[in-house]
């Protein structure tokens, strides 16, 4: 019987890739047909996650350099939900099969941090660069996830790789998982992280301007708390009450206050593809009316009590926050290791440490090993926050960026753009 059942999803696993593979054949016809039109010299085309995110990650400090630069430059940009905020300098374009089309195939660039759609098509004389989202990250991806990579995984990813021109790397490290990570053998450019520049230039600025935005004391200290994405059967509920699986933010808070002195927010950053979903949704249900109406500011305008957990899962760029926080804590996200460029406190609350590996695959990084406090449960997290000792934090991370090679000057963006001169100039 199970091998019936094996059989069975081995075919219908089968006849979705042939619908897949067939409809991104037809879907592909408009890059074809676009193709009598040239291709324009000075045009670049921005993508973030397939278009269903807003002017955020790597692609958008590229274009912030471009916009600064001023020289000419026709910036696109393909999204899903035209409402997203840009600067006037940017061409929204609504994501829809043609557009997408017309517009990566008469552009000289495409700029994205994630994969193409199968049914996209490279011509040549095009450059594709390739940010990704994650650089120094926990989770395996492609290959080094084994038997859950999937056949139609492989597909996708194979085809975007194959018409990738560069992908931007900070360390060796990311330059050494490439070919199994990203099925990727070819040009890497050292630039950097050009959404960790905000990290490393102008923190004060950045520091003052988020708790002015959020109705915080200037002297008020910030926690982001930015659990990763779970897919299948991980559980997906985000609320910002106790939660199994979330930690309990008032004994977190306490021991923040009470070991690292000063008084502290939590801000909540949930994963962009829950957002997408409106999966976060189901926090605004645990919440009362007059929660719902703070969710954003730093006290309810009727009791005037602090509220202390503070909702910033909307925003579209959570570095534009990250920046002027005090510490980070997530459980699996890359984002530890951009936190971490800051020199602020990093820790790791994974109570699911053995389910997530079971899941998704074995860690790239045996958690227990990185200078980031290990915790997997509330009482060890609060014993963390006690025992923290920034000295030898340092040093960990030290060692952790060396043994890396891992580079972030702040200059990753004017990086990136040298290299897309210097073919404007061919």
């Amino acid at each position: 019987m199970a091998k019936e059942f094996k059989i069975a999803g081995m075919e219908a696993e089968q006849k979705y890739i042939t619908k897949r593979i067939w409809k991104a054949r037809l879907q592909s016809i408009p890059f074809y047909l676009f193709r009598i039109i040239p291709i324009c010299k000075k045009k670049i085309v921005f993508c973030c996650i397939e278009g269903t995110t807003g002017y955020t990650c790597n692609p958008k400090y590229i274009a912030e350099e471009f916009i600064r630069r001023d020289e000419g430059y026709e910036l696109v940009w393909l999204v899903n939900d035209l409402s997203k905020k840009f600067p006037e300098e940017i061409k929204v374009v609504h994501n829809t099969l043609w557009k997408r089309a017309y517009h990566l195939t008469t552009a000289r660039f495409w700029i994205d941090n994630s994969r193409k759609q199968l049914e996209a098509r490279k011509r040549k004389g095009q450059i594709y660069i390739q940010t990704w989202h994650a650089k120094l990250g926990f989770k395996p991806t492609c290959l080094d996830r084994g038997a859950s990579f999937s056949k139609i995984a492989y597909l996708v990813s194979k085809h975007d790789s194959d018409m990738i021109d560069y992908v931007l790397s900070n360390s060796k490290w990311y330059d050494d998982t490439l070919p199994t990570g990203m099925l990727y053998e070819g040009e890497i450019l050292r630039t950097g992280s050009p959404r960790c520049d905000i990290l490393v230039n102008d923190r004060r600025k950045v520091r003052s301007r988020v708790r002015k935005d959020y109705g915080l004391p200037e002297d008020a200290r910030i926690l982001m708390y930015a659990p990763t994405f779970r897919g299948g059967s991980q559980g997906t509920e985000r609320t910002i009450e106790v939660n199994p699986g979330f930690p309990d933010y008032k004994r977190l808070i306490c021991a923040l206050e009470q070991y690292m002195g000063g008084r502290w927010y939590v801000f909540l950053r949930l994963h962009p593809q829950l957002v997408a979903r409106n999966m976060d949704q189901n926090m605004a249900d645990s919440r009362t009316a007059a929660d719902e109406k703070t969710a954003g500011q730093a006290a309810d305008t009727k009791t005037g009590e602090r509220n202390p957990v503070i909702d910033v899962s909307r925003v579209d760029d959570m570095y534009e926050i990250l920046a002027g926080c005090d510490a980070f804590m997530t459980d699996y996200s890359s984002a530890a290791f951009d936190a971490a460029v800051m020199k602020i406190p990093v820790f790791l609350y994974a109570d699911d440490y053995k389910q997530y590996e079971g899941e998704r695959g074995k860690l790239l990084w045996d958690l227990r090993k990185l200078p980031f406090p290990l915790a997997l449960n509330d009482e060890e997290l609060e014993g963390q926050i006690r025992d923290f000792e920034e000295g030898r934090y340092l040093s960990g991370l030290d060692r952790l960026f060396q043994e890396a090679e891992m580079v972030e000057d702040g200059h990753a963006s004017e990086h990136v753009a040298k290299t897309i001169l210097a073919y404007l100039d061919k």
